[in-house]
């Protein structure tokens, strides 16, 4: 019931994942080309859009180097959340479902969750810590 119970649990938080992701558009009645030209546009904007959030961190610290280094820590604050997500499932297997035969792969899990958990919370918190001390150490 365990395995069972997990491996629906791990195949949810993969779908999950790939939804956050990559979204879901899913429209069947455009021709190729339109698809196409429709990816490329969307193209063209995301990269628009990059540029635009680059450049408005580069004015916002008042340096190209401090911009580049914000908006960096900015994407990896984003996309650590689903990583750590299929990291911490992949510990709980490893902590219940392996771990129910044997105590080192048990011991194994916690302290991977323990050590994904705290790489998460230092990649939440360190565009914080990095804004206040250019923003103070400017001062």
């Amino acid at each position: 019931m365990k395995k069972v119970l997990v491996l629906g649990i791990v195949c949810i938080t993969i779908l999950m994942i790939f939804v956050f992701m990559f979204g879901t558009q899913a429209n069947a009645a455009n021709t190729l080309d339109q698809t196409e030209s429709q990816t490329i546009t969307n193209l063209v904007q995301l990269k628009e859009n990059q540029a635009k959030t680059l450049e408005e961190y580069q004015q916002k610290y008042g340096s190209e180097a401090y911009g580049l280094t914000a908006y960096i820590l900015h994407l990896v604050q984003i996309y650590s959340i689903p990583f750590c997500f299929l990291a911490i499932v992949i510990s709980i297997i490893y902590k219940v479902v392996l771990g129910a035969r044997n105590l080192e792969n048990a011991e194994k899990g916690l302290g991977m969750i323990v050590a994904i958990v705290t790489l998460t919370i230092i990649c939440q918190v360190l565009p914080l810590v990095f804004a206040l001390v250019i923003k103070l150490g400017r001062n």
